[in-house]
C-alpha cells in the first residue's frame, strides 16, 4: 500500500443520528450543484472534529457550511458524491449512522443492517472558503419580513444582471430592501432598527439565488438574529449553525429613487381581497373589470371613498396578486396621479412595523 493511502486509510470515523444528518443534507440541496462540469462540486465536504461534524456544499456563486452533533471516533475529512447520500440516508432506519473514511477516498456508511459504500474525491479539490469577516447582526424576523416582501420582484431575465438580486441598504438605523424587474418595483423599510458598526449607508446587491436560499434557512430556523458581512466579493449570511456565502452581483443597481412616485394625489382604500385588473375610478366607485380569452370578461363595481377626477387604468393582475400576497390582508391603498403614470399600492395598515410601497407601471387599455 502506497504510504499515502495509509495515511489516509481511516482517518476519519464518526458516527451521527440519522435525524440530525438528514435535516443538514435536506438544508444543503438548493445549494449542491446538479448540472456541473467540476464533479467536485458534486460532492460534499465532510469535516469532523470535536464533537461536531461540518458539511459543506458548493456551486462556486452560492455554497452553504453547515453542521450536526457527532460521536467522533477520528478526526478528518472526507467528501461524499452529495445526491446520492442525501438520497441513501432517507431510505435509512431512524438510527445512528457510522461513517468511515476507507482507501482511495472511498466511504463506508452504516446503520443497522444496512452497509454501503461510495466513492468520494480528494478533499484537495474541494474549494477553500473564503473567511467570515467582521458581522452587522440583523433580527432574522425583519430580514424575513424584507425577503417576503421584495423578493417575488426580482428579474429573472439573465440580461439584465444588475437586476438579478435585491438591493439591501443598510443605515445606522433602518434597513431597506428594494427589488425590480423593470416592471414593477417592491421597496421595503423598516425603521426603528439599531444596527452597531455602521455608519452612512452600507449597500449590498443580494442576488436572486442567495435571496432564495436564505428564504428558506430563515423559515427553517429560531434563531433570532443573523449575522451578516461582507468582503470584496463575497456575501456571509450565519443563521445559527448554518454559514451561507455567495458571491457578489457586480455593478449598478438602477436608480430606485427616481421611480418612487411622488405626486400621486389620487388615492383609493380598499379590501384587499376585492381587487383584480382593470379599474374605473369614479366618485365614490370603481368599476372592477377583467377579460381572458378562456374566462371572457367580468366586471365589478365597489363602494369606496373616492372623491377625485374620473381615471381609467390598467395593470398585470399577476403583479397585483404578488403583492396582495405578502401585504397581509386587510386595506390597501392605491395611489395614482393618472392613467398612463406608475400605481402605487401600500397596505393601509399603521400597526405595520415595515414601511411598504410597492409601485406598478399601467398597462395600456
Amino acid at each position: 500500500m502506497p504510504v499515502e493511502a495509509a495515511v489516509a486509510a481511516g482517518t476519519m470515523e464518526i458516527t451521527v443520528s440519522k435525524f440530525e444528518l438528514l435535516r443538514e443534507l435536506t438544508a444543503t440541496q438548493g445549494v449542491v450543484e446538479r448540472k456541473t462540469t467540476i464533479p467536485i462540486l458534486s460532492n460534499y465536504l465532510f469535516d469532523a472534529a470535536g464533537d461536531r461534524l461540518s458539511l459543506t456544499a458548493t456551486d462556486l456563486d452560492l455554497s452553504l457550511r453547515t453542521s450536526c452533533n457527532a460521536k467522533v471516533k477520528k478526526e478528518g475529512s472526507c467528501t461524499i458524491p452529495a445526491r446520492k447520500l442525501h438520497d441513501y440516508v432517507k431510505l435509512l432506519p431512524d438510527a445512528d449512522i457510522t461513517i468511515k473514511l476507507l482507501e482511495n477516498h472511498w466511504v463506508s456508511i452504516r446503520c443497522g443492517r444496512s452497509n454501503t459504500k461510495m466513492v468520494g474525491m480528494a478533499k484537495s479539490n474541494f474549494p477553500s472558503l473564503p473567511i467570515f469577516p467582521g458581522a452587522v447582526t440583523i433580527p432574522a424576523q425583519v430580514l424575513r419580513g424584507l425577503i417576503a416582501r421584495t423578493g417575488f420582484a426580482i428579474s429573472n431575465e439573465e440580461s439584465r444582471y444588475t437586476l438579478n438580486g435585491a438591493l439591501m441598504l443598510l443605515k445606522p438605523e433602518s434597513i431597506t430592501m428594494v427589488a425590480t424587474d423593470g416592471h414593477r418595483l417592491a421597496h421595503c423599510e423598516r425603521p426603528g432598527e439599531k444596527f452597531e458598526g455602521v455608519s452612512g449607508e452600507l449597500k449590498t446587491l443580494v442576488p436572486k439565488k442567495a435571496m432564495d436560499e436564505l428564504k428558506s434557512l430563515l423559515d427553517s430556523t429560531d434563531a433570532e438574529t443573523i449575522e451578516f458581512a461582507k468582503d470584496d466579493s463575497t456575501l456571509f449570511f450565519r443563521i445559527g449553525s448554518r454559514l451561507l456565502t455567495s458571491r457578489q452581483l457586480t455593478g449598478q443597481f438602477p436608480n430606485f429613487e427616481a421611480v418612487l412616485p411622488k405626486d400621486n394625489s389620487k388615492i383609493v382604500p380598499l379590501n384587499s381581497d376585492e381587487l383584480n385588473i382593470r379599474m374605473k375610478l369614479e366618485k365614490n366607485e370603481i368599476k372592477v373589470s377583467s377579460s381572458s380569452t378562456e374566462t371572457g370578461e367580468s366586471e365589478d363595481s365597489i363602494e369606496t371613498t373616492y372623491d377625485s377626477d374620473p381615471i381609467a387604468i390598467g395593470f398585470n393582475s399577476q403583479y397585483l396578486l404578488d403583492f396582495l400576497k405578502v401585504s397581509n390582508g386587510g386595506e390597501v391603498k392605491l395611489e395614482f396621479k393618472d392613467g398612463q403614470s406608475a400605481g402605487q399600492m401600500r397596505p393601509d395598515d399603521a400597526k405595520d412595523d415595515f414601511k411598504y410601497r410597492y409601485i406598478v407601471m399601467p398597462m395600456r387599455i
